[in-house]
């Protein structure tokens, strides 16, 4: 049998992590666990099956590109500039507190300094992947934590990228022999400027040509190429175009500008967000960035060791207290200055509070520099993967205290309602309405509809950009995922004598016609599905109407073509009628005659 390490790698990695994953799902934990356990199970430190390490985290790569084109298609420049002081100033005092952290935990080890700043640098960047995948499961990508969320990941990345840069020359200053430094094995090279400040200014350089290029030069050329493949008609070509646009701007911007993949990524996504097209897009890059993401988690996984957990208890213990406690710490200290509610602060320390990809490239690189020891990489992967691990109990938290912490608001520091997709909407005074969730290609249509009857209606839609579109338009609309808590009792579902879910997501549907009959039994539902599996799915969660696309265009193209034909027959008709009525008045002539 042929060597194919591809192959089993893909096959035990993803078919590990959906039995495991299944079974962290029933127990009422993460998904996310189940992952890490997989990686844990095909890793090099347990027996049987070994997956190999390099392909796995080459693929799990192509995940992380695709989870940040997918998460930038969600927003827009306007999104993020609003918390531009807060992302800039928190993260850096943020990641300042936790390498001070790391700092003293080293030199009470007994390393040098150098080794304490590349190990508390480690321990200060969170995981995009997992902030991201987690703001997701929580469908908190539509509040008010999310575009903070983002801007703090971006200035984190950005700082990681500088890090990445000065690093070999922080190096060689330290060895005194400035220029080329190679690892023991002399594989890895690095090319050192000769001063700090300029590989300060290459960096700042490198990124300010970056940017410029993607705001000039990609906000008219990715819309456009989309657009001109959509009007082929190929959706088989509109797919690859969305991966080739994808994959190409991250892979660019790492290889021409030194700017990670993720990064790359996510600034095509925001990019390609002010197009049209971007729902088509997202829709396409769904499955293939929901694979690919799970071997990130795989990855993490197999690069633990367990044995470092009875090894070195204490140590280990001290990180997880630094990477949890002091990030989320740190991160609600910010929140609160800036005067947000207590809820805002606390989410956002929750989900920043775990290491992740930057974290294991800084220690290697640091190991390859001679900066830091192989027992420090150990404790920080080992921090990285309880942190991980941890995360998701973390948010089971969250969620109990989230009522407790609306309650004990002041009034002075209760989250701003011009927030970017504010949590907590006032209730509509609307009754006997329509609910219309998701304005998309069906829901403007129903919606155009609605307000030709004069029915009363309002939307909830997820994405800014359409809801900044209604608010302009003076249509009444909420922001976020209909599914998330509150969002139904604002619409005011229980007075309310329709709903109609046009997103086309089956189980989003389902879960969103299960809370709005449980609030409203009375309560019409109208959905639409694309196969009869999902139309008895839906039946089942207690939709009173479900429309099937394929059926309705099939009946739709039939009744065109039976109009046509009795409107041909009429025609037909009335032509021999008429040519009867004009032979009759000539035969009466004749026999008049």
């Amino acid at each position: 049998m042929p060597e194919t390490p591809l192959i089993a790698t893909i096959v035990a990695g993803i078919g590990l992590a959906f039995v495991l994953g299944t079974a962290a799902d029933r127990l009422r934990l993460s998904p996310l666990v189940g992952y890490l356990v997989a990686g844990v199970l095909i890793g090099p430190v347990t027996p049987g099956f070994v997956a190999d390490q390099a392909l796995t985290r080459q693929l799990a790569e192509l995940g992380v590109i695709l989870l940040l084109f997918g998460i930038g298609l969600q927003f827009s420049f306007a999104d993020l500039l609003p918390v531009r002081t807060i992302a800039l100033v928190g993260a850096i005092c943020q990641m300042a507190i936790v390498t001070a952290l790391g700092l003293v935990l080293a030199k009470i080890i007994g390393w040098p300094v150098e080794s304490g700043v590349v190990f508390g640098l480690a321990l200060s960047v969170a995981s995009t992947v997992v902030v991201l995948r987690t703001l997701q499961e929580k469908r908190l990508l539509a509040t008010a934590h999310a575009p903070i969320a983002i801007g703090w990941l971006i200035v984190q990345d950005l700082a990681v990228i500088l890090a990445l840069i000065l690093l070999p020359a922080f190096a060689a200053v330290l060895s005194g022999t400035p220029g080329t430094i190679t690892n023991d094995n002399d594989a890895v090279a690095f090319l050192v400027p000769h001063t700090i400040p300029a590989a300060l200014a290459l960096t700042l350089g490198k990124f300010a040509a970056f940017f410029a290029v993607m705001l000039i030069v990609g906000r008219r050329v990715v819309p456009w190429v989309l657009h001109y493949v959509a009007h082929t008609g190929s959706r088989e070509l509109f797919r690859l175009a969305v991966l080739a646009v994808a994959l190409g701007v991250a892979f660019g911007a790492a290889t021409l500008f030194d700017v990670s993949f993720a990064l790359g990524a996510f600034f095509a996504g925001m990019i390609l967000a002010e197009s049209q097209l971007s729902q088509r897009a997202a829709q396409e890059t769904l499955p293939l960035r929901d694979a690919f993401a799970v071997l990130f988690f795989v990855s993490v996984g197999m690069l633990f060791d367990p044995t470092i957990l009875w090894r070195e208890p204490v140590l280990v213990g001290a990180v997880l207290l630094i990477v949890v406690i002091g990030n989320a710490a740190a991160v609600a200290a910010v929140a609160l200055t800036f005067r947000h509610s207590g809820q805002v602060a606390f989410t956002l320390g929750v989900s920043l509070s775990q290491i992740g990809e930057f974290s294991f490239i800084l220690a290697g690189l640091g190991v390859d520099l001679r900066l830091l020891s192989e027992a420090g990489r150990d404790l920080i992967l080992a921090g990285a993967f309880l942190s991980i691990l941890v995360n998701p109990l973390l948010f089971v938290v969250r969620d109990r205290l989230t009522p407790r912490l609306e309650a004990t608001e002041p009034a002075g520091t209760a989250q701003r309602t011009d927030a970017p997709g504010h949590a907590e909407p006032p209730v509509t005074k609307l009754t006997g309405h329509a609910v219309l969730v998701g304005h998309g290609r069906v829901g403007s249509l129903v919606a155009e509809t609605l307000t030709g009857a004069g029915v009363p209606y309002l939307v909830i839609e997820e994405r800014q950009v359409t809801v900044d579109q209604l608010r302009a338009r003076k249509i009444e609309v909420i922001a976020g995922n209909a599914a998330q808590p509150g969002l139904l009792e604002a619409a005011n579902v229980a007075a309310a004598r329709w709903l109609i879910s046009a997103i086309p997501n089956p189980f989003e549907s389902g879960n969103l016609i299960e809370q709005a009959h449980a609030a409203n039994p009375a309560l019409e539902i109208i959905a639409r599905a694309h196969s009869d599996a999902e139309v008895d799915y839906l039946k089942k969660c207690g939709a009173s109407l479900i429309i099937m696309v394929e059926r309705e265009i099939a009946r739709g193209i039939s009744e065109h073509i039976l109009s046509g034909m009795r409107i041909a027959a009429a025609k037909a008709e009335e032509s021999e009628t008429s040519a009867r009525s004009r032979t009759e008045p000539d035969q009466h002539t004749e026999a008049d005659r």
